[in-house]
């Protein structure tokens, strides 16, 4: 078994699954230091649920390794699962349990003291912004709130190292902004988090991420140094016909990508000095109205798409 590095909560090395002839994970591996927000992104079928669950000893790998909190996951999971805490994707909430009778049923499973659950429940609600709706049934809440009461729930036993499957899908901006901050102070507190997520926003929130494609890890780094390595430059045309503007300029010399944003247009070309006016006379010769081009930071979005288009070229 390999040994945990100074400061690693998780050490993953060659993690690799197959559901009969369908590799999901292929040679996965990565270290996540304590106290870290570590992010899983990619598109459906990437691998990032499959890895989640071998993290948290609910599948077992077919090869490589994986210590959490210095604990080999495949020889003891049961002692591993001490260590954690995992939050799928359909957390299984009881609905026709009140709020407080979940966090007792979990406390129970999770082997909590009883002289901790109450003072332990009640910080957790509190850090939730929960405390009003102790008594209310979980099947009465809403989306945001199921998905902290998820979390509550998640955590009662104190874990070290906490497991997230796209834990905000489905939820409004207002509560995924608080169950953020709830993962913050988390953060503050010394758990290490390792989240999949599908929200570009969120994934620039992580300390560093890996991004998957495939069943493999493509790029692992922080936010900041992906963006570092993004082929060209990056370019905003803000437009009321933004498929227009695509149409237009696909394919043009010195475009390297086109990602539609909203009502914006985010164009990757190879030189911006030189490109902007091209385009800008373009546009006009097309008769597609547009405003200004203007130089733009790109976002993980823009970045992710544009190292797999750059690992797709011959």
């Amino acid at each position: 078994m390999m040994a945990a590095p100074d400061g690693a909560a998780i050490r993953v090395h060659g993690l690799t699954k197959s559901f009969g002839p369908v590799q999901a994970v292929r040679e996965v591996g990565f270290d996540v230091s304590r106290g870290e927000i570590f992010g899983l992104v990619g598109p459906d079928g990437a691998g990032k649920t499959t890895t989640m669950r071998m993290l948290a000893a609910v599948l077992q790998p077919d090869q490589g390794e994986i210590a959490v909190d210095g604990v080999d996951v495949a020889a003891d999971p049961e002692r591993a699962k001490l260590h954690l805490s995992y939050m799928p994707q359909r957390f299984g909430l009881y609905e026709d349990l009140t709020v407080g009778e979940n966090i007792f049923f979990y406390a129970e499973l999770f082997g909590v003291p009883r002289r901790e659950r109450a003072a332990r429940s009640e910080q957790l609600l509190g850090a939730a912004g929960m405390l009003p709706f102790r008594r209310r049934l979980a099947g009465q809440l809403s989306g945001g709130m199921k998905q902290k009461l998820g979390l509550v729930c998640a955590l009662i036993h104190t874990p070290k190292v906490l497991l997230l499957d796209e834990p905000t899908t489905g939820v409004d901006p207002v509560s995924r902004r608080d169950f953020w901050a709830i993962l913050y102070d988390l953060r503050e507190s010394g758990v290490t988090i390792v989240l999949s997520t599908a929200y570009m926003d969120e994934a620039e929130r992580c300390s560093r991420l890996a991004l998957l494609h495939a069943g493999a890890v493509r790029y692992c780094d922080t936010p900041a140094r992906l963006k570092a390595m993004m082929p060209g430059a990056l370019l905003a045309i803000p437009a009321t016909d933004p498929r227009g503007v695509r149409d237009v300029l696909a394919g043009t010399p010195g475009v390297l990508g086109i990602l539609l944003m909203g009502d914006r247009v985010h164009v990757r070309v190879d030189d911006a000095p030189r490109r902007i006016p091209e385009l800008q006379a373009l546009l006009r010769e097309r008769g597609v109205p547009q405003l200004r081009i203007d130089p733009a930071e790109p976002g993980i979005e823009d970045v992710f798409v544009a190292l797999l288009g750059q690992d797709r070229q011959p």
